[in-house]
């Protein structure tokens, strides 16, 4: 008869269990204390002792990958794809080479936008000190004094940085579609200034201090059993703290917290901080915001704080699958017309692109991406979305609305 690991692991809590059922009231207590402790340890979780060290390269060639000429992510000696199940068996360590991987890929990224895209990095907030938490965005050099058009981007929520529309398209399909490159690119040639936001960079992580032991009593007076009973329970309490400790952490990680970074703690305080520090004092007559899934519910927070300066500089919103919602962020009345006459989102669905889709919600109108892919609606509606931007664009000169919003299939709701 075999037995398994986990039975051999808990089979003394097991007889402890049982042993001090038998006693009284004291006992009891113990029960619940070693039952509690039993419910909340995960088996999965004890066989991470089995993980190789969480010890990855800090490069893509120590990954030994490489971006092809087509922008893919290929394996320099076989070239084929990324591989996720790099071990059988071994998620939890996978999910963590992919982690670091993608960490890898944010810092190429933020090479691309210096090196190729010829942005600059600009540090955030203007005015922190040499000590406190900092962030950054991205702008071309003629970004504020460009006196004509100005493009602002904003991603989606999640691990994606400055740059990215999707880490999962950098790594598994290429940077074209992955990345904010090719709006950059575009915009740059069709005369726009540029900027980029960075909204999920909220805070810095660094080691959360140790707590410091308590120091325990002299005892030079303590009896000599009673301090050797008192040091023998202490020894054996700390040998059941590591052993169970070593199960729970097996990989000893690092315990972590988090520094806020001062007015941009969140992506809707950073659209705010963006806004009132850069995008307001441009030279643009005309500003255009491509926000994605949760920067479409960024850009509406920014509007409903900033309404009047919205509305008297931005000439059009072009949104990508925006989870943003009118009702819950309470938007007025006023600014759900503002956004049915510039707004446009190109949502998910298997729908030709372009195609009229239908809202439940009085806000801007919904047509197709082309794809029913949440991540994949930005590159998708790439085209599209510059030809929205030239429309508006020509209709501010002549004081008429873009021909999109004005398409006969266009939604009319009923103010409630």
């Amino acid at each position: 008869m075999s037995i398994s690991l986990s039975s051999l692991i808990f089979l003394p809590i097991w007889i402890s269990t049982a042993q001090i059922q038998q006693g009284g009231p004291d006992e009891k207590e113990k029960t619940t204390a070693l039952k509690d402790l039993l419910s909340r340890i995960n088996l999965d979780e004890l066989m991470k002792k089995d993980e190789p060290p969480f010890d990855f390269p800090d490069t893509l060639e120590g990954f030994e990958y490489a971006f092809n000429e087509k922008g893919q992510l290929r394996h320099i000696k076989t070239g084929e794809p990324f591989v996720f199940n790099y071990r059988e068996d071994l998620h939890r360590w996978n999910q963590k080479r992919y982690e670091a991987l993608g960490e890898i890929i944010t810092k190429y990224v933020y090479e691309l936008l210096e090196k190729d895209c010829h942005l600059q990095k600009i540090s955030i907030p203007v005015d922190a000190t040499e000590s406190e938490p900092k962030s950054f965005i991205f702008m071309s050099e003629d970004a504020l004094t460009n006196p004509q058009k100005l493009m602002v981007l904003i991603h989606g929520s999640g691990v994606v940085r400055a740059g990215q529309w999707a880490r999962r398209l950098i790594i598994n399909e290429d940077l074209d579609s992955g990345t904010q490159i090719p709006f950059i690119k575009r915009a740059v040639d069709e005369g726009y200034g540029v900027i980029v936001l960075n909204p999920n960079e909220n805070y810095i992580e660094v080691e959360k201090p140790k707590m410091r032991k308590q120091l325990s009593a002299d005892g030079t007076d303590e009896p000599a059993e009673k301090r050797e009973r008192r040091e023998k329970v202490s020894k054996e309490t700390k040998k059941r703290r590591d052993f169970f400790e070593k199960y729970r952490n097996p990989q000893k990680e690092k315990e972590m917290m988090q520094l806020f970074i001062r007015e941009n703690g969140s992506p809707e305080e950073h659209a705010v901080y963006v806004w009132d520090h850069f995008i307001a004092k441009s030279a643009a007559e005309s500003v255009f915001f491509v926000a994605h899934s949760y920067g479409g519910l960024a850009f509406v927070e920014l509007m409903i704080q900033r309404e009047a300066d919205v509305k008297s500089k931005v000439t059009a919103v072009a949104l990508t699958d925006s989870v943003h919602n009118v009702w819950h962020q309470e938007a007025g009345k006023t600014i759900r017309e503002w956004m049915r006459e510039n707004c446009c989102n190109w949502v998910s669905s298997s729908e030709p692109l372009d195609t009229s889709v239908e809202s439940m919600l009085p806000d801007c109108p919904r047509v197709s991406a082309g794809t029913d892919r949440h991540e994949l609606t930005s590159w998708k509606s790439f085209p599209s979305i510059f030809k929205f931007f030239a429309e508006a664009s020509q209709a501010k000169s002549s004081s008429q609305k873009p021909t999109l919003t004005r398409r006969s299939h266009r939604i009319k709701h009923e103010e409630l």
